[in-house]
């Protein structure tokens, strides 16, 4: 009897340790970048920008690229806004740079038809933000004179907030 006691013990104590309580099988946890820091990389990536005298939008969507944080600097285009949002979009899902799909596309003609999936924008200024190696958002920006200009108002704006991306 009481060996039988201190195996259902020994069972019971496996189980939790395998799956914390024992009861969380099935759920996963994701890490997702906060409104704040999705506010603040947003503002970034413009005031980046404003000081090469670009007018941009920079959208941050999440790990799922829903829409987080917007911002448009005054006197930017309004096609920058939709714009924006759509690289962060595209490279949330791609959980890669837009400039490296349209790279891609340009040495692999059988990708071509990822400008077709609804929603994407295949431009430079797209980039992921990552904690570790999980993509927990992305930025967008659009509005400078090329999406390579465009990644670099992105890349500061991650470079501003890097030191808490763990």
């Amino acid at each position: 009897m009481v060996r039988l006691f201190f195996v259902s013990i020994t069972v019971v104590a496996c189980l939790i340790l395998m799956n914390g309580t024992g009861l969380s099988q099935g759920v996963r946890l994701e890490k997702n970048i906060t409104l704040s820091m999705a506010n603040e990389a947003a503002s970034a990536a413009v005031e980046m920008c404003l000081t090469k005298g670009w007018l941009v939008s920079a959208a941050v969507v999440d790990r799922s690229g829903v829409l987080k944080a917007l911002q448009r600097a005054d006197g930017a285009g309004f096609h920058t806004v939709d714009a924006a949002r759509r690289k962060a979009y595209t490279s949330a899902s791609m959980r890669t740079s837009t400039s490296g799909i349209l790279e891609n596309i340009r040495n692999n003609p059988a990708s071509t038809n990822l400008g077709q999936i609804d929603g994407f924008l295949i431009l430079g200024g797209g980039v992921p933000i990552r904690a570790g190696d999980e993509v927990i958002g992305a930025i967008g920006v659009g509005g400078a004179p090329g999406g390579h200009l465009d990644d670099q108002c992105a890349e500061a704006a991650i470079g501003k907030i890097k030191d808490r991306l763990k």
